[in-house]
């Protein structure tokens, strides 16, 4: 992962369903881009100042050219309509990454890929990569109606007969029940798309292989934020010092703000997106002391090393942490 920026320019753009428009990015001078793994986002910074994230779907082994997809939301926080409206060839747009919070786990008997919608653009890459490493995979796509479908045919030359597809407007709700319960044993789940899809789908896949099985990406916080301690009772949280050790300072965070609030205050600059937990933005190195994780991105063995946070939700359970900020 890196944390610097960079710029690149828009050299494709396609409508890959009514309302999913993909984007070809590369590097000014068009020298090899950062490698990536499947999985893997990018935070974009656009012309107006938002901060979004967005799964690269191109091939790892491609580092000519980046490529993301952009579902258009009406009604969401303006990103995407952004995106649509005004992105046009030559577009420059910064960038920051990859980062990778949804890896693919090696040692798996069968791999069983879901995705939901939009989700479908990490699942994308990870089902090129485990089928070109001829790793048992099968793909289940979901969706409101083939229309609304990004990367339908690529998907199914990929998958071949390994490939399930349910648009809801014919062949209703996908039985994940039976999805499940019909996957060898050892397989590991990797799922991203709605939140109901994912809650359902992970509750099914711990009732039947188990919680380590189940691997997902959210694109919107989970309600309530998951946290370590089962609280998210704020009113509760108590004050912490913080010491930013790269800015040579030590600040209280009092319990009606967040760690995210407190180091905008002595650094406007400092990336962050969601606020919500979920998009890894303001991911921040831990140095010292002991985090109480509330994001819905890091595995419990994950949150056990200690080593990272996402301070726009979580908190400490010391009375000071240090970090590398």
């Amino acid at each position: 992962m890196s944390n610097e920026s960079f710029d690149l320019v828009v050299r494709g753009l396609r409508q890959e369903s009514s309302s999913v428009m993909s984007l070809e990015l590369a590097l000014p001078d068009g020298r090899a881009l950062p490698q990536w793994q499947p999985g893997a986002h990018l935070d974009i910074v656009l012309p107006s100042g938002l901060v979004r994230q967005y799964s690269l779907c191109s091939d790892p082994g491609d580092l000519r050219r980046y490529r993301l997809a952009v579902l258009r939301e009406t009604n969401g926080r303006g990103g995407s309509e952004e995106i649509h409206s005004q992105t046009r060839l030559g577009t420059k747009l910064t960038a920051r990454g990859p980062r990778n919070h949804f890896k693919i786990e090696d040692g798996a008997a069968h791999y069983l890929l879901v995705a939901g919608g939009i989700g479908v653009t990490p699942i994308l890459a990870m089902a090129r990569q485990l089928v070109a490493a001829g790793k048992s995979t099968k793909l289940v796509y979901c969706g409101s109606s083939r229309q609304t479908m990004a990367f339908i045919d690529e998907v199914q030359e990929i998958m071949g007969d390994s490939l399930a597809v349910y648009p809801k407007d014919e062949r209703g709700r996908a039985d994940l029940l039976t999805e499940i319960k019909d996957a060898p044993a050892g397989t590991a789940v990797y799922a991203c798309g709605p939140e109901r899809l994912l809650a359902d789908l992970q509750q099914i896949t711990m009732d039947t292989l188990g919680a380590g099985a189940f691997h997902a990406e959210h694109f919107a916080a989970a309600t309530p934020p998951a946290s370590t301690t089962g609280t998210t009772d704020t009113a509760t949280d108590a004050p912490f010092e913080i010491e930013l050790r790269q800015s040579g300072c030590t600040l209280t965070v009092p319990s009606e703000k967040s760690v995210l609030d407190v180091v905008l205050e002595v650094n406007p600059s400092f990336m962050s997106s969601c606020e919500e937990g979920f998009c890894g933005t303001c991911e921040t190195k831990v140095l010292e002391g002991e985090v109480e994780h509330r994001d819905t991105i890091l595995s419990e063995k994950e949150r056990a090393k200690n080593d990272t946070m996402f301070i726009c939700v979580s908190r400490s359970k010391c009375p000071k942490l240090v970090l590398d900020a």
